[in-house]
């Protein structure tokens, strides 16, 4: 059942409808879809808009027939203009909280991620898994199990999300330009914050002795902790950049370039 709404979000309702074509209750289901992703994402079911489907703010539209782009293009027309409507006017009746305050729109601003990240361009969860997308710092948040983790996306523009076939916590899959890829493939970049806290999350890399110069220069793998880069992240990275180069996704000089920018990491 739809939430109740406002006058203002009744008029938004009907406005869109006509707008797009579709009936208000489809327009509803989806701007409580929007809401529940807190404005930047969307997992709907409407038969109006195709059957099963998800949006994320930034570009990622996924509908049920894939190859129809101009419902691709409606889609995301909506749900931006939902999220416009959401973040400028009260379209739930307030509701008073356990506090006793009284709250609107259901996706607040709080956030989990470090501060020093700014604003995602796009953020959700899904089975447990919490991501957040920063393409202007290259970075990728995700918090899983209550444990964060920072990555460098590398050029990956990333347009959409979603969880493996059956997968649990912590199975989130991302595409971008290059194809569908794990946060795991990237080389992670949260480690290299000092203080106990970065300590304690590196694992079983960390010491509770740290290596003299001499070691860290003669130790190549020591030498890339150091400057926060795990040797075997970079590994991993360049074997994903290999299968999309074995799947077509990248041309050799794209392959080569992008394999020489990472080894220039270690």
């Amino acid at each position: 059942m739809n939430q109740r709404l406002t006058p203002e979000g009744e008029n938004a309702v009907t406005e869109l409808s006509s707008r797009y074509g579709i009936s208000t209750d489809a327009v509803r289901t989806m701007l409580d879809a929007v809401n529940n992703g807190r404005g930047t994402m969307a997992q709907f079911n409407i038969p109006e808009l195709g059957g099963s489907g998800q949006w994320m703010r930034g570009g990622m539209t996924m509908v049920g027939n894939m190859f129809d782009h101009g419902l691709k293009s409606r889609v995301d027309g909506l749900c931006r203009d939902l999220s416009a409507v959401l973040s400028q006017h009260q379209v739930y009746p307030p509701r008073e909280s356990a506090g006793g305050s009284f709250a609107g729109n259901s996706f607040g601003t709080g956030s989990w991620w470090p501060s020093d990240l700014g604003s995602p361009s796009s953020s959700g969860g899904q089975n447990g898994s919490q991501y957040a997308v920063f393409p202007g710092s290259r970075r990728l948040a995700v918090l899983v199990g209550g444990e964060l983790a920072v990555y460098d996306t590398l050029d990956h523009s990333i347009g959409g999300v979603q969880q493996q076939q059956g997968g649990g916590p912590g199975s989130l899959e991302f595409t971008s330009q290059y194809g569908t890829f794990t946060a795991g493939s990237l080389p992670r970049v949260d480690q290299q914050s000092s203080g106990t806290n970065a300590q304690n999350q590196a694992g079983p890399q960390s010491s509770s002795t740290q290596p003299s110069p001499s070691a860290q220069s003669s130790n190549p793998s020591t030498q890339g902790y150091s400057s926060g880069v795990d040797i075997s992240e970079i590994t991993a990275a360049i074997e994903a950049l290999a299968g999309l180069h074995a799947k077509g996704f990248l041309t050799d000089d794209e392959f080569f370039s992008k394999k020489s920018e990472l080894l220039g990491r270690v």
